[in-house]
This record gives structure tokens, sequence and C-alpha cells, in this order.
């Protein structure tokens, strides 16, 4: 600690150094000093910085991990530790993508970090010690020091497993379903089928997303002004198309359609379940064709009992002149 002529003490790194004559004896020292309160100062506040982060680090209850430009663990958080089942100082050093069940996968996000500076929700597996899976999604940057250059990568892993069970078991629910299933954007693309779907259309998957829902109807306008009324209403019901096969065969359908939300509430699209009525519609019309005919049957029948009942009436008729005239005639006499 040293003091300035004003009386104000400040801390200061002072190296002496001996000074001598031409004949190498000493005659006294040369005093060199320097004011480090602000160095002083910038290091307590980098420490309080550090241990602040350090804190922000260990409070996050998702595993949390600093990557090397080398692809090597630089720091974690306790999250890491309990997800991976290994100690800190055996975590440090060692390859960030031998923690996962895809290791080039896991190599191929950080270096996608590094190129273009972030990823999002980049999907990932982390393995246990003991052998237990944990589904991630990782969120990554880059961060950097005072002159901007990359010292490595800062990564964020929000576990998903049980979001993942929950998709997998309704995936499993949807696939179930004999019936045709479908999801739809609010623009009218599909963006899910089951197997159902598949087999009315003829088409896979792949090729079915991505589409328009309303070019596999033989009357896509009705088909379009279907899925918009989910979305005006909240749901439709009963609603009748017919689904054209790739190969030209025809379903008629009737469906069941409404929305479907975020957790925040906002509609994401339209879930719609198809029944299958063909066979319905094609008894339907056997029934009707059947009805038209037994009522041209009737028609016939009614015809002829009038045609057969004017006859009769005309025979009688006729039977009631002729003893009309009889009377009128002398009995014996032939008329002349």
């Amino acid at each position: 600690m040293r003091v300035r002529k004003s009386g104000v003490r400040f801390t200061a790194r002072v190296v002496i150094t001996p000074r001598h004559d031409s004949k190498g004896k000493a005659i006294g020292f040369l005093l060199i000093s320097k004011d480090i309160s602000d160095e002083i100062r910038l290091t307590e506040e980098l420490r309080a910085t550090q241990y602040y982060a350090r804190s922000l680090i260990e409070a996050s209850l998702d595993p949390l991990v600093t990557i090397s430009p080398e692809g090597k663990i630089t720091d974690v958080n306790e999250g890491s530790i309990k997800v991976t089942g290994v100690l800190r100082e055996k975590l440090i050093g060692t390859d960030f993508s031998n923690y996962f069940t895809e290791p080039d996968k896991a190599r191929e996000g950080y270096q996608q970090v590094f190129a273009k500076g972030f990823v999002t929700d980049y999907p990932l597996t982390i393995r246990h010690k003991n052998g237990s899976l944990t589904d991630v999604l990782y969120n990554a940057s880059v961060y950097k020091d005072a002159r901007g250059n990359v010292l490595g990568v800062f990564a964020a892993a929000r576990d998903v497993t049980a979001q993942n069970q929950a998709s997998q078991y309704a995936r499993s629910l949807i696939e179930a379903s004999l019936d045709p299933l479908v999801t739809i954007s609010p623009e009218g693309k599909i963006t899910d089928v089951n197997e159902g779907s598949i087999k009315v259309t003829g088409v896979p998957r792949e090729k079915l997303i991505g589409t328009d829902f309303s070019n596999y109807f033989t009357e896509p306008d009705k088909a379009r002004e279907g899925y918009r009324q989910v979305f005006a209403k909240g749901f439709v019901t009963d609603y009748p198309l017919t689904i054209r096969h790739k190969n030209e065969s025809l379903t008629d359908v009737l469906y069941n359609a409404s929305v479907y939300k975020g957790a925040r509430g906002n509609v994401l699209g339209v879930f719609a379940a198809a029944r299958d009525v063909t066979a319905q519609k094609k008894a339907e019309m056997e029934v009707a064709e059947q009805r038209r005919k037994e009522m041209e049957r009737l028609a016939d029948m009614e015809r002829f009992q009038k045609l057969t009942v004017g006859r009769e009436l005309k025979m009688i008729e006729l039977k009631k002149e002729i003893e009309e005239l009889k009377k009128l005639v002398p009995h014996g006499k032939a008329s002349p």
C-alpha cells in the first residue's frame, strides 16, 4: 500500500532493483511502483461474475456443459453429473460425444455450433453409466473472449424422455386404429398420417406428408371446405368425402375432426379421423334399388288391376245392355 502526495492510499505493485557503481559496489536501489487498484477491482469483479455464473449454472436442473473447439468437456454442472453418473473430475477433459448413444451425431452437433454459432432443439440420447437412457434436446451457442475470439461452446440439454414416451404412446394409439387418421396444418398441409391413411390412398407416408390434404379426394374443394370449417368452428362431424386411391379405386368416408392446441392454447392444426362407409353406402344403394324395383312392381300391379277391373266393369255394363234389349224385343220374334 502506498500514499499519494494528496494523502490518498492506493495499492501498488512495487519493483525494487539494486543499483551498483562501475566497480559493482551497491550504491542504492531503484524503486518503480504501479497503481494496480483498477486491476484488483476488475479481478474482483471478474471473480464475482464467475461466482454468479457458476451459481446460475448449478441452479439449473438441466444438464449444462462447456466444450472446447477440440470437442473436450471443459466444465459441467450437477445436472450433467446426474444424467451421466460420472463425476465432474472424470467428465472434464473427455470427449463430449462419448456420453451419447450416437457419438457421431453428438460430434456433428457441436461442430454445427462452431460453424453456425448455435443449434436449437438438437435431439440426442444420453447414456448413463448404468445403461439407462435419457432423451434430450440440446440448445447451444459459442462463447467468446473480450476480443471476440471463440473459446468454446455452451450447451444446455432439456430432458424430453417423458414427452417422447407420451408421443410414442399417442403414436401407438394412432397406429392401432384401422380408420385413416391424419393431422393437418393451418395451411391445409398433411403433417402426419397413420397406416390406415397410407392404405386408403396407396401413397407412402413420406410422400403424403407436406402435400395438400384436399389432393386425395374426388371433390378437392369440398375437402378443403371441410378442414376450413374445423378451424372456424373447432370441429366437424360426419363430413362426407370420397378418397381416391392412386389406382383410382374409391372409398366413401365420413370425417370427424377437431382442432388440437399447444400448451398455451394456440391452435396448431386439425386432427381428422375417417370412417369407411363404402360398404354401408353400397348396402344403402342396394336397398334403395330394391325399393325402387318393388315400387315399380307395385305400380305395374296397380295398372294391371285397374285394367282388369275396367274390363270387368265394361262386361257388366254390356250384359246389362243386352238384358235391356231383350226386354224390348217380343218373345220368339226376330227383330226387323
